[in-house]
């Protein structure tokens, strides 16, 4: 099922970023959502989701009615799933201080956090809506304290929203809902239209057309990060369940057909046996089509000579999810650098990042796991500095300011400190 190679064939990052192909037709989108607003927005709904749309908020009571088709089970998973959330992000926020720094006499710089004002949530529809999504995007904006989350959704579920997405956002006390999706949504939080107002940031995965958009208007907009196909890499040793490992990367193929699935191990019987479980396990699943294509496609397992040849592999790649199935887990976990969520140990099954462990699945796909990691109530937060100088303070720091203007050509700005320095007013 699954292609297995040497880790010495493996000559590039392989989660490395790749420009969408849709460029063209999201810029089109964009420019014409910019110029003709609400006209705009019917026109892409009526043609991408073949809804045809007048108004697109929905109502209080609108959200509110949809918990009435929820069932109870469902409604006690996703109260769960927000609790842990909530402890995790309320933990994260108070790691989070205010600073009053003493530099210098008469100097002191100043460190204060405050919320982003207005977030947009974007939240991919389909039969199957991704509710957990918006969990994790708005408990951790509400906790942050911005003042107005609204969310972004394609009218994909009967020409609306599916119950369980407005009951979730009602969960997460969302304040506006639209139904509204791709390109053009992104297009409408960034830059406002008649009946959505703009807003400074956007979080939340998508399509190739809803990330398009985000590259592109980065910038007019903050955005999490750019976020593409899901991505899992396990480590696993000799001693790893193999049926652990194939029920691992069916679960992540499933997402759809773009999904990376990777194992990484020392052992080829362990490889083999994997393969195997996985041809057994993919034909009792009703997503079999999307898996098949996802773990043909994209698939891959790796055999390395040793564990440090796997951790020199898993920095390399970055990717979204890292799981460790090994005997003696502690003996590399430090030396793995890069990864949006680490799942240690077999029992630490990806599944639970995306749901009720309390950590947050928007995670960073394409290697960006470098240099970034994953949302969390940080992403809602803006640190803001300010300084306080008295004259013997200016005498402190001052000449030192002074003379690196000067050294970089900048006479105005040396003469600001100069004035000041030799007491000239008026």
């Amino acid at each position: 099922m699954l292609k297995i190679c040497r880790g010495k064939e493996i000559q590039k990052t392989f989660f490395d970023y790749a420009e969408p192909e849709c460029l063209v037709d999201v810029r089109q989108i964009i420019e014409e959502v910019r110029q003709k607003g609400d006209e705009a927005l019917k026109k892409f709904t009526l043609l991408y989701d073949g809804v045809n749309l007048n108004d697109f908020r929905l109502s209080q009571q609108e959200i509110k009615s949809a918990g009435k088709k929820v069932g109870s089970s469902l409604k006690k998973a996703m109260a769960q799933a927000a609790k842990n959330l909530k402890v995790m992000s309320r933990s994260q926020l108070s790691s989070l201080k205010s600073l009053n720094v003493k530099i210098k006499p008469g100097v002191t710089a100043e460190q204060k956090i405050i919320p982003v004002n207005r977030v947009g949530i974007y939240v991919p529809g389909g039969r199957y809506p991704l509710f957990s999504s918006l969990l994790m995007a708005a408990i951790p904006a509400r906790l942050a304290g911005v003042k107005k989350i609204i969310v972004c959704s394609p009218p994909s579920f009967e020409g609306s929203l599916h119950p369980a997405l407005l009951y979730a956002a009602r969960l997460s006390q969302v304040d506006e809902v639209y139904r509204l999706g791709g390109a053009q949504a992104i297009a409408a939080m960034a830059l406002g239209t008649e009946s959505i107002k703009k807003v400074d940031k956007i979080v939340g995965p998508g399509n190739l057309y809803v990330t398009a958009a985000k590259k592109e208007l980065f910038g007019q907009v903050g955005i999490d990060f750019i976020a593409g196909p899901t991505e899992l890499l396990i480590i696993a040793d000799e001693k790893a369940n193999p049926a652990f490992i194939a029920a691992d990367l069916i679960a992540q193929a499933e997402h759809d057909f773009r999904a990376r699935p990777v194992l990484i191990t020392t052992d080829l019987v362990l490889a083999r046996k994997v393969n195997k479980k996985i041809e057994k396990e993919v034909e009792k699943i009703s997503t079999r089509e999307t898996v098949r294509t996802s773990l043909t496609k994209n698939g891959l397992i790796i055999i390395v000579k040793n564990v440090e040849e796997a951790v020199t592999l898993a920095n390399r790649m970055a990717p979204e999810h890292l799981a460790v199935f090994m005997e003696r887990p502690e003996r590399i976990i430090d030396r793995l650098q890069n990864y949006g969520s680490l799942f240690v140990g077999e029992y630490a099954s990806e599944v639970l990042g995306d749901y009720s462990s309390g950590l947050n699945h928007i995670l960073p796909t394409n290697s960006a796991s470098r240099y970034t990691g994953g949302l969390s109530v940080r992403d809602f937060l803006k640190v803001q500095t300010a300084l306080r100088v008295s004259k013997k303070g200016l005498m402190e720091i001052g000449p030192a300011a002074r003379h690196l203007a000067q050294a970089e050509g900048l006479e105005g700005h040396a003469n600001s400190i100069k004035i000041r320095l030799e007491g000239k007013s008026g």
